[in-house]
């Protein structure tokens, strides 16, 4: 159990609470002042537990410790909801609000959380936690028969061991392909080679077909295999690896250091292939590599592991590859073959079959777990329908695998993780949104000179570094923007949140009949689909939740009263479309995110909820008019609207770290004295305003949109790191302020951001940018070196159409990976698109990749095809292996000729006259005739001689004297395509 977000919080409000605050109610309240020694009791009483309680990081802790955080668990959240409420009714009797509520009292007694506390100290202090640490045997066994539940190889008598054996591999061919060249590369120096991935992705499979690799078992004189585990022991991977290899001796009787010396005599001189499966830690490498001598002999060391961070560390001696999951394709396939072992799948159950190796998202344990499932039933159709709808009771001994990984995590990631659990299936993920949200929840550890929001991105990438969590897109210089749950890491996750009562789940449209007291008692999260709008929670007291979410549209109200919703933290309601603001916001002086989808106005209560952090407003039309107030909200951090936000004249500081499409009615002059630690702004501007960005020395994403009638002067702090620039009209000799900024790596220039017909860079050098816009820009001449921009990736150009070429110096970036045109073709744009792709496949640069419209650069030329006759002989094309025409509804025929080609092994083609079906059936027929049975013809993906069985769809012939002539041999060709041509 984690280091709680309640424990977190309610530490971080006892300071205030015992040194003072910005809010008014608490300073120098009496009330306060004289509870001032029970805050500074319970302070030090909670931190006294915490550092010796919390200490205990045991993979598998003690029965008695884990019940002895649940309680203090317990404990704390009582103690935080007791000093909330107590708070509450200090905040609204100055007010004059609720004055005579039973609920809200201005008494607070803490004596019951002090005893609760005293005595789980006491029980704490009575436990020998030295002699726990030494005696491990138990948990040790604890760990093998989890690790056999789940599938995990592990063992404490390796003599039993056998070695791994083949069994079906489908898909990873590729994968496969690039580690055996890797294991065989010329290179005599040990080197390391890393599998990563998922629990269930198949690295051991992938390092079994490996391991029995033929050419692998020639190339190597030793092959030795040992799988390490969580919990591992030095002398068993030294018998493990000393039976693998074939040594008879007793091994038992024989201590450590003569097993070292049997596999160093065993070793030495000889080319050997080592498998460790299955590592997960730093320092397990750190102790193993000892075990294996650097001899130049072209030996290789393959790892797989579930941990980045431990491929990460090997890879200075090696090379890392991340598995990916199989396609559909792929689980098909596999699915198949375990299922019916090589034999044809029933034409009935292809359908139900395709949609269960679908559901299974690339996982292969979860498809060979369905293969296994489906192998004992009857082939029904009904049946495997049936199945496909229930996957997931399917997966328990897949979620104790992937439990493993839950159960290694740092106390500081659990809550993180099993937050993500309460979110909809397939939930794409905002990353800077749910940085908010675990910010708000307190799931993040305050760090010295570091703020909490870099903090929980460095969570985040924890978490996709163990391989739990799905990227899903990158922005161009390649911070995660979203990511996803894998469905069966999302199923561990509510499996786990459910024991330790993290959240309650509710997705039935019945929600009232879930809404007993007893369930909802001590729950601190709410997560629903359900339909609000039919509850009365006046009914239902949820005033332990301190987290709503709700994903259900059209939202049309919802009210919070002192029995509900009183002391949440996080209110969540974008999908819904409310009419107003909810009734009683002004309730939530404990609320500190607030993200909402509403039709009218903002209602200055909101300007009450002194603890906001990041307030999203979501609305459907016009600009969004905050109240001049919204300057008291001195802990707001982020604040994000869908349309512009008017913001009045601020006239004290604010905190604020980024907000967005916001336009300042007192103009920008004040931007330092309000918004002194901004980092992200995006920032509406006026006609001849001058910007002083260089005053703010934490900004670090600018979005500045001017008038567009009239030059702005602008002047930019060093710390920037992304720009944009809209109808700023700034002349082309005012780029030299912006490259010479030291940490600039996105530039996108947009719509007359800059005017003026001619820009030499020559002579500029933006060190560090990565990607590069043209929006909309009316340049004609463009001059750059490959100097200018040494360090660019990516250059996109949309709906520029007065420029006239791209310099062919940009082909020559070594770093360049992409150029995208995005606008009307003109001859010349397309022409230095090519001259720049041929000049670098030229020199062998073959990496470099240039799209038109979001086509590859061949592909242009390929849909500009407008001919209907096709002449060719059999040596046009001799070395010709596949034909593939699609879309090309005007072409009369294929020619005979071509079915003469030697090398011929397929034609496909779809959406094509008849007259071109007539052609492809009398190629066929010739080669028949000649002995060639060898050459496939397949239309709309169906084999020629099936798709004739169902017979031909109506087409009228199409008669046209244009006509293509490819007489002339084009002898390298080995595959054509044609596209879309008219």
């Amino acid at each position: 159990m984690a280091y709680t977000a309640a424990l977190q919080i309610l530490i971080d409000n006892l300071k205030k609470l015992i040194h003072g605050t910005h809010d008014p109610v608490i300073n120098n309240n009496s009330l306060i002042l004289s509870k001032r020694p029970q805050f500074q009791l319970l302070y030090q009483e909670l931190n006294s537990i915490i550092q010796t309680l919390f200490s205990i990081h045991h993979l598998h802790e003690f029965e008695k410790v884990r019940n002895l955080k649940k309680r203090f668990k317990d404990a704390a959240e009582e103690a935080e909801d007791s000093i909330d409420i107590f708070l509450s009714a200090l905040h609204f009797g100055n007010r004059g609000v609720f004055s005579g509520s039973d609920v809200l009292k201005t008494s607070l007694d803490l004596d019951k959380v002090l005893k609760s506390i005293e005595s789980i100290k006491v029980e704490l202090m009575t436990i020998n936690i030295g002699n726990m640490k030494m005696d491990s045997s138990s948990r040790i066994s604890h760990v093998k028969r989890q690790s056999v539940a789940a599938g995990t190889s592990y063992t404490r008598n390796p003599l039993r061991i056998m070695k791994p054996s083949e069994e079906i591999v489908v898909g990873h061919d590729r994968d496969a392909e690039i580690i055996r060249d890797k294991l065989t590369e010329d290179t005599k120096q040990l080197s390391i080679i890393s599998i990563v991935g998922m629990g269930g992705l198949g690295k051991t499979t992938l390092a079994t077909k490996l391991f029995n690799d033929p050419f692998l078992k020639y190339h190597f004189h030793i092959r030795a295999w040992a799988t390490v585990s969580q919990t591992y022991i030095k002398r068993d991977f030294l018998i493990q690896i000393l039976t693998s290899v074939g040594v008879q001796q007793s091994l038992d009787e024989a201590s450590d250091s003569q097993l070292r010396e049997m596999l160093h005599k065993k070793l030495m001189g000889r080319k050997y292939l080592i498998v460790i499966d299955d590592i997960w830690s730093v320092e397990a490498w750190s102790e193993l590599k000892m075990f294996f001598s650097h001899d130049n002999t072209g030996s290789r060391i393959l790892l797989t592991t579930r941990l980045n961070e431990v491929a990460v560390h090997v890879k200075q001696h090696g090379f890392v590859h991340s598995l990916p999951c199989l396609t559909e394709e792929e689980s098909w396939e596999l699915l198949k073959q375990k299922v019916f072992h090589g034999d044809e799948c029933p034409e009935w159950l292809i359908e139900p079959g395709r949609h269960i190796a679908r559901k299974c998202q690339g996982l292969p344990l979860s498809v060979v777990v369905m293969a296994g499932v489906l192998a004992k039933e009857p082939m029904s159709k009904d049946l495997w329908e049936e199945i496909a709808c229930s996957i997931s009771s399917y997966q328990k001994g897949n979620l104790e695998t992937l439990a493993l990984s839950y159960h290694h995590l740092p106390d500081h990631l659990r809550e993180c993780f099993l937050y993500l659990g309460g979110f909809p299936e397939d939930f794409k993920f905002n990353v800077e949104r749910l940085i908010w949200l675990w910010v708000a929840e307190g799931f993040i550890e305050e760090a010295e000179n570091r703020k909490l929001e870099d903090t929980a991105k460095a969570y985040l990438t924890d978490l996709i570094n163990r391989n739990l969590v799905v990227v899903v897109k990158r922005n161009v210089i390649g911070d995660v923007e979203s990511c996803e749950l894998h469905d069966l890491v999302r199923e561990l996750c509510v499996q786990e949140a459910k024991k330790e009562r993290f959240f309650l789940k509710i997705d039935s449209l019945s929600l009232s009949s879930q809404l007993h007291p007893d369930i909802l008692y001590q729950q601190r999260r709410l997560f629903t689909n359900a339909d609000m709008t039919v509850v009365n929670f006046t009914l239902f007291p949820a005033r332990s939740i301190r987290s709503f979410f709700c994903f259900q549209y059209n939202i049309y109200s919802f009210t919070v009263t002192p029995c509900s919703f009183l002391l949440l933290k996080v209110l969540d309601l974008q999908k819904g479309g409310m009419h107003c603001f909810p009734v009683g916001i002004a309730l939530l002086v404990h609320l500190r995110y607030l993200s909402i989808w509403y039709s009218s106005g903002v209602t200055k209560s909101i300007c009450k909820l002194w603890s906001l952090q990041t307030l999203i407003l979501h609305k459907y039309f016009g600009p969004v008019y905050l109240p001049r107030e919204i300057q008291d909200l001195l802990n707001l951090r982020h604040l994000w609207c869908n349309k512009t936000i008017q913001l009045p004249y601020i006239g004290k500081l604010m905190n604020l770290q980024s907000i967005s499409y916001v336009k300042l009615e007192g103009g920008v002059d004040n931007l330092q004295k309000c918004f002194p630690i901004i980092k992200k702004l995006h920032l509406y501007g006026s006609e001849g305003e001058q910007y002083h960005f260089e005053l703010l020395p934490y900004l670090e994403t600018l979005k500045l949109t001017g008038s567009g009638s009239s030059r702005n002067h602008i002047w930019f702090p060093a710390t920037l790191k992304k720009l944009t620039l809209t109808s700023c009209c700034l002349p082309w000799s005012d780029m030299s302020s912006i490259q010479s900024l030291p940490n600039l790596e996105v530039l996108k220039l947009k719509s007359h951001a800059f005017v003026g017909a001619h820009w030499d860079a020559c002579e500029q050098q933006f060190r560090q940018l990565k990607f590069l816009l043209f929006y909309g820009l009316n340049v004609k001449q463009w001059e750059a070196s490959s100097t200018s921009f040494p360090c660019l990736k990516r250059f996109s150009l949309e709906e520029c159409e007065d420029l006239e070429e791209i310099p062919l110096e940009i082909g020559e970036i070594a770093t360049l990976e992409l150029i995208e045109i995005n606008t009307l073709c003109y001859d010349s744009i397309v022409e230095s698109a090519v001259r720049i792709q041929q000049e670098q496949q030229d020199v062998g640069n073959d990496e470099l990749e240039i799209t038109i419209n979001g086509k590859p650069l061949s592909h242009f030329f390929e849909d500009d095809i407008s001919e209907y006759q096709w002449e060719a002989s059999s040596t046009s094309f001799p070395c010709l292996k596949r034909l593939s025409l699609r879309t090309c509804e005007d072409l009369e025929e294929i020619p005979l000729e071509v079915g003469e080609i030697a090398t011929f092994e397929l034609i496909e083609i779809d959406n094509l006259s008849n007259r071109v079906v007539e052609s492809v059936k009398r190629i066929q027929q010739e080669q028949h005739d000649v002995g060639n049975d060898e050459m496939k013809i397949t239309i709309s993906g169906m084999d020629l001689s099936l798709y004739l069985s169902r017979g031909l769809p109506p087409r009228s012939d199409i008669v046209s004297n244009s006509y293509l002539n490819l007489e002339n041999a084009m002898r390298s060709i080995q595959q054509m395509r044609f596209l879309g041509a008219p």
